[in-house]
């Protein structure tokens, strides 16, 4: 590695990850302070900053003011999730994409899904059920309850050349989300929009996101069996 490709953020954190690959540095050990790593690499101390941040937040180093940098003794390996819109996700699979709104209807948000927003109070809100269809054939079904306080434009969107996912990456893009996987067994009503039977195992998505502290969407996702996510660590 040259001298100048150290003075970036990006070789100073392959440099670190190789000597910690390499055993120089070992688990728990404190490794030199910012001010010395940047008169080894020629750099400011902010380059060296924001690559040291960047290892600590991935895990593989632990940072504690006034107590120095240290090598993660057990380190932990965070996953990259990426959130695709479907119909990006459909069309990469060489399908044409299509979705079709099985349900609409404004309504106040109910108990379940004002607790999931963490909210107090029960808003004007629009649900909508619908199917994502690659080449015709389902592939995911989705029921989303959208807080209209948050998003008022969304009650009159037009979702004939757009789904509400897309609708909403596009208008209404979120701050932070929470999003939990699980294996659930397909209700009556999955079965038959995603044409399989009742209680077959199904990958499900359930996904809460905010726009800063306000709630803007809970969506239940089902996909087609056999559906398969993939990520990197």
């Amino acid at each position: 590695m040259t001298q100048s490709t150290l003075k970036s953020w990006q070789g100073i954190q392959a440099e670190i990850k190789r000597r910690i690959a390499n055993r120089v540095w070992r688990p728990g050990e404190l490794i030199p302070g910012e001010m010395e790593l940047a008169a080894e690499f020629g750099c400011a101390r902010a380059t060296v900053n924001r690559a040291l941040q960047g290892l600590a937040d991935s895990g593989l180093l632990e940072r504690r003011r006034k107590a120095g940098t240290r090598v993660a003794l057990d380190p932990v390996r965070k996953a990259t999730l990426e959130i695709p819109i479907t119909r990006i996700e459909v069309e990469a699979m060489g399908c044409a994409y299509r979705f079709d709104i099985l349900e609409r209807r404004r309504a106040r948000l109910p108990a379940g899904i004002t607790e999931m927003m963490a909210l107090t109070e029960a808003p004007d809100a629009l649900r909508i059920k619908g199917l994502h269809l690659a080449d015709g054939a389902p592939f995911l079904y989705e029921d989303r309850w959208v807080n209209l306080q948050a998003v008022p434009a969304f009650a009159e969107a037009d979702f004939s050349a757009i789904s509400p996912n897309e609708w909403l990456v596009r208008n209404q893009p979120f701050t932070r989300g929470d999003i939990a996987f699980s294996a659930g067994n397909a209700s009556e009503e999955e079965a038959e929009c995603l044409a399989t039977d009742v209680g077959v195992a199904l990958f499900v998505i359930e996904r809460v996101t905010w726009s800063a502290e306000i709630p803007i969407t809970v969506v239940r996702l089902s996909y087609r069996p056999g559906y398969r996510m993939a990520t990197t660590v």
